[in-house]
């Protein structure tokens, strides 16, 4: 993680604050996701339960119950893709700073942060990026497969009419549980692809609908594969 921050930091000093330099700020963190897997004995795993056309543009949700759930994005999103995550996050040394360079921040905790971040996602869709959101918000640590979802995701979707991709984070809780930052164990990090849900002609009153879709083909993809039962 010292080597991918030194990396960053001179990035940051010597490219301007554009797309380009984002995405090679990502590319960084991909490298660094890979060789940190090697080291702790986490092996990555993609596993397509649909087709996957990953030169196509969508809005990416997947479930959220661990700090494993930020490197296995990377590596499973190959194609340019702006994340949503925590403003917390970039409290903490070292990964903080690539953090708010590799993420759209977003601060609950405040109306015209949310507002901000929503439309930076916007504008990322707009120059013909995916993005990636934590549709529940924060950590799941209840004894349910998936938390309520908020509407950010599927409202920016139908707005700008792209298709959304969910994902499953099958094994992140098992590798490093939400409780703790070091304990990590061994053993694969799967990512589930489910079938892409197409918007098209959906209007802001499908916004409901569309969420419980997702949020069904989630939930049972989850149970399928023995998340929280």
């Amino acid at each position: 993680m010292l080597i991918a921050f030194l990396a960053v930091v001179v990035i940051i000093i010597v490219l301007p604050n554009t797309e380009k330099t984002n995405n090679l700020i990502l590319r960084v963190c991909t490298l660094w996701a890979r060789t940190w897997y090697a080291f702790i004995g986490i092996r990555h795993e993609n596993i397509f339960e649909y087709p996957h056309d990953a030169s196509q543009q969508y809005v990416f949700v997947a479930n959220h119950s661990s700090y494993m759930d930020i490197p296995p994005i990377v590596l499973a999103i190959t194609q340019p893709v702006r994340v949503l995550g925590k403003y917390e996050m970039i409290r903490y040394p070292i990964f903080g700073t690539i953090y708010k360079r590799a993420v759209v921040c977003v601060d609950r905790s405040s109306p015209e942060r949310r507002a901000k971040s929503a439309k930076a996602l916007q504008e990322s869709v707009q120059k013909g990026l995916s993005i990636f959101l934590f549709p529940e918000g924060t950590f799941n640590e209840s004894d349910q497969p998936l938390r309520a979802f908020y509407d950010g995701a599927f409202r920016i979707a139908i707005e700008s009419q792209t298709p959304i991709k969910p994902l499953l984070l099958i094994d992140a809780e098992k590798r490093l549980h939400y409780s703790s930052l070091v304990a990590f164990t061994p053993g694969k990090n799967r990512v589930i692809f489910l079938e892409t849900i197409p918007v098209a002609g959906l209007t802001m009153n499908d916004v409901p609908m569309l969420k419980a879709l997702v949020y069904e083909k989630m939930e049972a993809g989850l149970r399928k594969y023995g998340v929280k039962k």
